[in-house]
């Protein structure tokens, strides 16, 4: 194969693992949402459809927002792909274009859950939302657990992987930015942990349950939680190790360094450096994303997916 089919089935595969992983990030995110709702019910539903919409970068415009609106934007909208549909279907395609790369059972995981979604999505407006909700952090979880069983430890298993980690960590660094900006639609200690998968994992590391500015430490900085900042740049960075990029490479640069940071920051200042350091994250790993783009996908014109029907 010449080099543009190869990198177009590298950017294939980055793209796949960066979509999964969006879209378990955002069904994570409106299930915590949407528990705290309904345990809370004197919460305003407004205040906390804002949070979510602040969270994911969308504007949540002048007018009131109930649970529905954003469920229709952020979890049903398969035009879109910050939405849970328009991510698994994005995903869908370019797994499709990637088939000699990625296992059949790992395409065969995607085909399946994007055909389910229709019959979710309609129950879910009748009985709520949960099912659909769960069947996506199910199957992303599957598709991932899939790569790591099926594929060989080769680049094409390292390009799902290093798309998976630059999406953790930008969605990790959006959950905590909302919270640090302490506005009145900011999401509490205990819900941002549930958004991350992160509160029993938090619970054993320190007895208890997050009220407390220490949930950011434990989110960015704890070693062995894999959804945590450092050990997404931890396994980002070894992935473009293996892929041949020398440390001062501007792909690997920009990853090192960060995680170089947090291996020495100290803890007790945390609290104070925070706001700079979220927006150091977020502008490392666009700076990474790009570099990536510009390394390994150097074809011209964009890549035009073939269509197919149901």
């Amino acid at each position: 194969m010449n080099d543009v089919i190869l990198s177009r089935i590298a950017e294939a595969l980055t793209w796949t693992g960066r979509y999964v992983e969006r879209a378990d990030a955002t069904a994570r995110i409106l299930d915590a949402y949407l528990h705290r709702l309904l345990e809370d019910p004197w919460r305003d539903e407004d205040v906390a459809c804002r949070s979510l919409y602040a969270i994911l970068g969308v504007d949540a415009g002048d007018t009131r927002v109930d649970m529905q609106q954003v469920l229709d934007q952020l979890a049903f909208d398969a035009r879109s792909t910050c939405s849970i549909e328009g991510a698994l279907g994005a995903a869908r395609l370019n797994a499709r274009s990637a088939r000699e790369a990625v296992s059949s059972e790992m395409w065969e995981c995607l085909n399946s859950t994007w055909h389910a979604l229709a019959d979710q999505r309609m129950a879910a407006r009748r009985t709520g939302p949960y099912a659909y909700l769960e069947l996506v952090r199910r199957r992303a979880a599957l598709f991932f657990g899939l790569a790591d069983s099926t594929m060989s430890r080769d680049d094409s298993w390292r390009f799902v992987v290093l798309g998976r980690s630059l999406e953790r960590v930008d969605m990790t660094v959006r959950l905590l930015s909302v919270r640090v900006l302490d506005a009145p639609h900011a999401p509490d200690w205990p819900t941002l942990l549930s958004a991350s998968g992160a509160d029993e994992a938090y619970a054993r590391v320190y007895g208890g349950f997050g009220d407390t500015a220490r949930v950011a430490e434990f989110l960015i900085m704890d070693r062995e939680f894999p959804r945590s900042v450092l050990h997404a740049l931890t396994t980002a960075e070894e992935c473009l190790a293996a892929l041949g990029r020398p440390r001062q490479d501007p792909a690997r640069r920009p990853i090192g360094r960060m995680r170089t940071r947090l291996e020495y920051q100290d803890s007790t200042a945390l609290e104070d450096v925070l706001p700079s350091l979220l927006r150091e994250l977020q502008t490392s790993c666009m700076a990474s994303a790009e570099a990536v783009a510009e390394k390994f996908f150097p074809y011209q014109g964009p890549v035009e997916w073939a269509q197919e029907g149901a």
